[in-house]
This record gives structure tokens, C-alpha cells and sequence, in this order.
């Protein structure tokens, strides 16, 4: 049995001392590498230089920490300010006698727009002229009962009934030019309706309220209208709104007064304040309506357009790289940092993005020198010898 045993582990010792030599004959083969490790063309094993004809190109920034905030982004749209829209109706009834302006014009404030004659408003004007008048006589009449009573030549009843009948008469007066004035008319022309009484006098100017454009028409030449009726649409689009929804729990980290951006389709961005946060969540959406104040003097946004809206969340200070710095290549995100060999594609981990900066969470370390304009310049230069080597495929 102790025989059999000796010869067993004799055996296991010839066994072992025979795969030694094996593996030694065939020069002793590395372990296998990681599916990984086997990628020889990774582009950051090797530093690249920068072809002369783009060296004027390239430019170089530090990465450091600066506070990148995070964008909160939603669909706006843009609407008129209601506070510079004028619907024009008339307040009398009568028939479109002249037309100072049409669909399309540019108005200012105060420039005419229609005049509107008509029986009722012969009849307001002759009321207007008579009360003027008797309140003229009345006037006179009470001061000369003045004048008398102080001489003891007429009694005190005498001259209370002079001062009733002139308060009425000049309460008469007063009504009658406030529904004047009320139309439209200035003091002006109601001293020209008392100095002259020809036709043109009788006619109801209606002058525009805003500065603006008639963006619509309702009235021709000769048309009869009533009170009420719409004659224009004046809008002014120097100011406009934009309108925007936020989810409640991104609304509640802002403020009115806050900046926003404003991206139209194909223009430049435009910054606005935050003017107005709706105090009531949509009951469907669960969102909240927000409001931002535009300038618009070049007329680049126009009502009904769609537009994106940015706000910004401010983020602690963290290690960012411009956003030009960062680009993509074989699918891994990186950046080509500045050497004194030249340039290496290095790996990178981004985080938020913001004001055009990228938050880098790991791949960099505060005074890399990274490469923001000639980035493609590397990354063809990479590309090029990639393939010239074999690595491309």
C-alpha cells in the first residue's frame, strides 16, 4: 500500500516538473488583458503635435474652479404686452365721414384716425353750444345781483335765487362737455365749436391712444357704426411678454427679478427679467406659468412665436474647462490637454453645463491646460495617424 502510494506522488511530481519545462519553451505567455486594455488604439496612449498650419489656431485655457450653474431650459411663447394693445371702438352713433389711416400704418400717440359725423352728434354739440350759453347769461345775471344787493337794491331771496338758477345752468354746461371731452374731444376743439359752427366742427376725431401699428381694420369709408363698435386694433411690439410653464419643484428656485435668456429660432439670445410667477399651479399640468419683460425695438420677436427659455440655478465653485474644450472621439468624451511634448486626448467626466462651461468630475486636475479653439485641428492629426498605423479599423 506505502509503494503504491510513492509511486503515485512520484508520479504527480514528474507531472508538475514537466509543465514547467512546457511553459518555458514556449517563453512564458502573459495572462490575458482586459477586454479594455486591448484597445490599442485608445487615443490617449500617445501625444500628438499640432500640424503647423493650425498652431495660429489653437488656443488654451486652464482648467480651474469656477461655479457653474445649472440650466433650467422650457418652451416659451411670445405675446403681445397687453398694456400696449388699444382695441378703438366709437362712443357715439353716426357714419365713417373721412379716414386719416388704414391696415398696416404706423401711428403715434394722439394722431387721428377717423372722423365720424351723424345726427347724435349734431345733437350733443348743440347741447353743448346751449348750455354754454345760458350758463354765460347766469353767470352774468348772478354777479350783477351781486353787485345789487350789496347796494341794498334787491333782497337777499333775490339773490339766492340767481346763484340756484346759475349752479344749474352751469351743471348743465359741465354735463355736456364731459360727454364731449369723453369722446374724444379736447378743450381745444370745443372752443373751436364755440367760435365756429360749420360742419367741420360737428364731426367725432377719434385719435389713436398708443404709439403703434393698425394691425386691424373694421371700418370702411361711409360705413355706419354704433357704440361699441371696433374700429382698430393698434399694437405696439417694442415690449413684449414671453410666456413660459415650470415644473413646481423648478419654479421654486426662483425669484421675480431674477435674469432670464430668451433663444429665438435663428437670432441671437436675448436676457430678460423674471417679471411675473403665477401665484396658482395648472390644475392639469402641475405646472406654473412665468412671465418675462422683452425689449423688442428691432421687431426680432413676434407674438405667437416660439421660442426657448433659460434660467439659471447658481452651483458651488467646482473644476471646469470651456465647453469648446470638450469634444467627443471614438465615442469617449474627452479633451486634449497641453503637454511639453505636444498634445494628449485625455478622458474626461463631465457634470453640469452652464454660461458655456462644463463641470469636470474626474479625467483633469485644477491647471491642466486644456485646448477650447483647434480642437478638431488634434483631433484630425490623431485620426490621420490612427490610420496610417492600422488602428482605424
Amino acid at each position: 500500500m506505502n509503494n503504491g502510494r510513492g509511486r503515485l506522488k512520484g508520479w504527480s511530481v514528474l507531472a508538475v516538473t514537466m509543465l514547467l519545462l512546457g511553459c518555458g519553451d514556449r517563453g512564458g505567455e502573459p495572462p490575458p488583458v482586459s477586454p479594455n486594455a486591448a484597445k490599442t488604439g485608445s487615443p490617449g496612449l500617445r501625444t500628438i503635435q499640432a500640424p503647423p498650419a493650425a498652431q495660429d489656431r489653437l488656443r488654451t485655457e486652464v482648467a480651474a474652479m469656477r461655479a457653474v450653474p445649472e440650466i433650467v431650459t422650457a418652451p416659451g411663447e411670445v405675446a403681445l404686452d397687453l398694456q400696449q394693445v388699444a382695441k378703438v371702438t366709437s362712443r357715439i352713433e353716426g357714419q365713417v365721414e373721412q379716414m386719416h389711416v388704414h391696415l398696416g400704418a404706423r401711428v403715434r400717440s394722439g394722431q387721428p384716425l377717423v372722423a365720424i359725423g351723424g345726427p347724435r352728434l349734431d345733437e350733443l354739440v348743440q347741447e353743448y353750444l346751449v348750455s354754454k350759453s345760458q350758463a354765460d347769461v347766469a353767470e352774468n345775471s348772478f354777479q350783477r345781483t351781486q353787485k345789487l344787493r350789496a347796494e341794498q337794491i334787491v333782497t337777499e331771496r333775490r339773490l339766492v335765487e340767481e346763484r340756484g338758477h346759475y349752479l344749474e345752468t352751469k351743471a348743465r354746461y359741465q354735463h355736456a362737455r364731459e360727454k364731449l371731452l369723453n369722446m374724444g374731444m379736447t378743450a381745444g376743439e370745443l372752443q373751436q365749436l364755440e367760435r365756429d359752427h360749420h360742419v367741420e366742427g360737428h364731426r367725432y376725431t377719434i385719435t389713436s391712444p398708443i404709439a403703434g401699428t393698425v394691425v386691424a381694420q373694421h371700418i370702411v369709408l361711409g360705413q355706419g357704426v354704433s357704440p361699441g363698435n371696433e374700429l382698430f386694433e393698434i399694437v405696439d411690439t417694442s415690449h413684449v411678454w414671453i410666456f413660459a410653464s415650470l415644473a413646481i419643484e423648478q419654479v421654486r428656485r426662483f425669484n421675480e427679478g431674477d435674469t432670464g435668456t430668451i433663444v429665438p429660432k435663428g437670432a441671437e439670445p436675448i436676457t430678460a427679467p423674471l417679471a411675473y410667477i403665477a401665484p396658482l399651479a395648472d390644475e392639469k399640468t402641475r405646472t406654473v406659468r412665468v412671465r418675462f419683460d422683452v425689449l423688442n425695438q428691432d421687431s426680432r420677436l413676434k407674438p405667437q412665436e416660439y421660442v426657448e427659455v433659460r434660467l439659471a440655478v447658481p452651483g458651488a465653485p467646482t473644476l471646469a474647462v470651456p465647453a469648446s474644450a470638450v469634444t467627443l472621439l471614438d465615442q469617449v468624451r474627452g479633451v486634449f490637454v497641453q503637454r511639453e511634448a505636444g498634445y494628449v486626448f485625455v478622458q474626461v467626466e463631465v457634470g453640469r453645463e452652464g454660461e458655456g462651461w462644463v463641470e469636470i468630475r474626474n479625467g483633469l486636475t485644477a491647471g491642466d491646460r486644456v485646448v477650447t479653439d483647434g480642437v478638431f485641428d488634434l483631433k484630425n492629426v490623431l485620426l490621420k495617424e490612427r490610420i496610417q498605423s492600422g488602428e482605424g479599423g
